[in-house]
């Protein structure tokens, strides 16, 4: 059964991680990986990325990307959502904060960012607007 437009949004809106889907280079399958994502109902979808990784190339190339995220318990549910880029910026400590306490225990958040900003280098955030979603609840099997 399709999920209405606040069943989906609210889904979203939870702290799964995303397998994020953009197209990749000539002779290659789409770029498919997990990652941390921002959404709030209504809103952008925000993720962050490496500013030279593969998904920041591939994603400015093709100006738009897909995150799907799913469930089995209590039944089996996903979301997709498409859609075009909007902008693509320098991430900061604040936002690195912001995503990793969706998805860390408030405990682990200092320790991680601290780790991130001396590991990970110089990272971009890309907000994508939501423009086409495919969802289901597919129920108890």
């Amino acid at each position: 059964m399709a999920l209405s437009r606040e069943e989906r949004e609210q889904f979203l809106a939870e702290p799964h991680i995303a397998a994020l889907a953009v197209n990749g280079e000539a002779g290659r399958a789409p770029l498919t990986v997990p990652i941390w994502y921002q959404y709030a109902p209504g809103g952008d979808v925000w993720i962050m990325t490496g500013l030279d990784s593969r998904k920041h190339q591939l994603i400015k190339a093709a100006g738009r990307f897909t995150l799907m995220v799913d469930r089995v318990e209590p039944t089996i549910r996903y979301v997709s959502v498409e859609g075009p880029v909007l902008d693509t910026t320098p991430a900061t400590v604040e936002q690195l904060r912001e995503i990793s306490a969706r998805y860390l225990p408030a405990e682990k958040v200092d320790g991680y960012v601290e780790f991130a900003l001396k590991n990970h280098g110089e990272n971009v955030v890309i907000r994508m607007r939501p423009e086409r979603w495919v969802s289901s609840d597919l129920g108890t099997v």
